[in-house]
């Protein structure tokens, strides 16, 4: 399976081209924004990612959560046009690109039979936690499974490689399985996972048929261990990591549209890398954040406009981005160099060699390849009691000492293999 191979680079459109923040405000003229995006698919290969995973592309009212017309491009990003220049652009440079797919819930406008809506006791509509213009499908009908079907065909015909499917912990997995079940058939290689933030990760993926999930467990832990220096926290949450493994493979990041970046997130600056080395060490299909690999800033607020932080509009072109960022980049592509080199770590297991508050020893293994990482939150140097042999350092942050590896300096990291 190609995913098995995948990085990507996630793009919020309509925040990184700078779209107007309602959609029925922009819906004459058309505006080709999306054509922006061919400036930075370089930018993501040069990084060593090797998929776009994009953000909402379709008609909707403002953010575009709130779809309208899922057949349409929003106005605001371009049309069917732009978006197959996208595509062919992507292409032919080897970049896979999946689709973030709203199914559980629609905007206030969008034209279908009252039947096709979710409905409380009462016989009102069913809102999407809480929002009065998120009105939610009912997922039992089955003009609704044909019609996400439909969707998802269509645009697998234009050439995109996969759904992410938005908010399916709201959703009953024997939907996505209903849908599946005609979708696959015509695009046996097409990719799908769903946006699960708790619960059976596993027992969702069994029954609906997804390929992969969102790791939140994983990503709340690698902030959280490293935050309050507590790393039994994150041994605890790779153990059950790796048990998710021996049934799919996760779909693993340290940020994405819909949480604090990790540069904010973080309480030490220093330990940024600490919270990338474990990303790429581990099993997974990981996802950069856009921005995130310049150590972008922004905190999400639960308001309105409360994701225009993490959100923001990107320069024209990679050369227009501070100065300050890049060093952050370089240090992505050290570490997704590594991933590349090993693809194997897609379903490696992760044991605990040595553990901590402050410091822990991972080591990621399949057969007889084998990656250690070690990480130190002290502020002083930790010699770390593990087995060094046939292992020599294959990434560490600039500055780190090489000279012997089991001592790992200050708020430090080495990763050998």
């Amino acid at each position: 399976m190609w995913a098995d191979h995948a990085i990507f680079w996630q793009v919020y459109p309509l925040g990184f081209t700078g779209a107007e923040p309602s959609g029925s405000a922009a819906r004459e003229p058309l505006v080709h924004r999306l054509d922006q995006l061919e400036n930075w698919l370089d930018y993501a290969i040069e990084l060593g990612c090797s998929g776009l995973l994009l953000g909402p592309v379709f008609a909707a009212e403002t953010h575009g959560y709130d779809t309208v017309d899922h057949f349409r491009i929003d106005p605001r990003l371009g049309d069917d046009q732009t978006f197959d220049r996208l595509v062919t652009a992507a292409r032919s440079r080897g970049l896979r690109i999946v689709l973030d797919g709203v199914f559980n819930h629609v905007g206030r406008s969008f034209d279908a039979p009252p039947e096709w809506f979710r409905r409380s006791v009462d016989g009102s509509i069913e809102v999407f936690e809480g929002h009065e213009h998120l009105v939610a499908l009912d997922h039992s009908n089955p003009a609704v499974v044909q019609y996400v079907v439909d969707v998802m065909c269509h645009w697998l015909d234009r050439g995109v490689d996969g759904w992410r499917l938005d908010a399916a912990y709201h959703v009953a997995p024997e939907f996505w399985r209903d849908v599946l079940a005609q979708v696959r058939p015509r695009y046996p290689d097409a990719w799908f996972f769903g946006e699960l933030i708790h619960g059976d990760y596993a027992g969702y993926v069994a029954t609906s048929g997804l390929d992969s999930v969102t790791q939140y467990e994983l990503w709340k832990a690698i902030w959280s261990s490293l935050n309050d220096r507590n790393f039994f926290e994150l041994a605890h949450a790779l153990k059950r990591h790796d048990a998710l493994v021996d049934t799919f493979v996760p779909q693993t990041f340290v940020g994405n549209h819909d949480v604090t970046r990790l540069a904010s997130k973080l309480s030490d600056e220093r330990h940024f890398g600490h919270a990338l080395a474990i990303l790429f060490a581990v099993a997974g299909v990981p996802s950069i954040y856009s921005g995130d690999e310049q150590a972008f800033r922004g905190i999400k607020e639960d308001r309105a406009g409360g994701d225009d932080a993490i959100r923001p509009a990107f320069p024209a072109k990679p050369s227009d981005l501070a100065d300050d960022g890049w060093p952050t980049y370089r240090l992505h592509q050290r570490l997704i160099g590594v991933r590349r080199r090993n693809p194997w770590l897609v379903r490696a297991r992760t044991t605990v060699e040595h553990l901590t508050n402050e410091s822990v020893a991972l080591c990621s293994i399949d057969g007889d390849q084998r990656l250690l990482l070690l990480l130190n939150l002290a502020d002083e140097p930790r010699h770390f009691p593990v087995d060094l042999t046939d292992l020599a350092v294959i990434a560490h942050p600039d500055g780190a000492s090489d000279q012997d590896p089991a001592v790992v300096p200050g708020n430090s990291w080495v990763l050998l293999g």
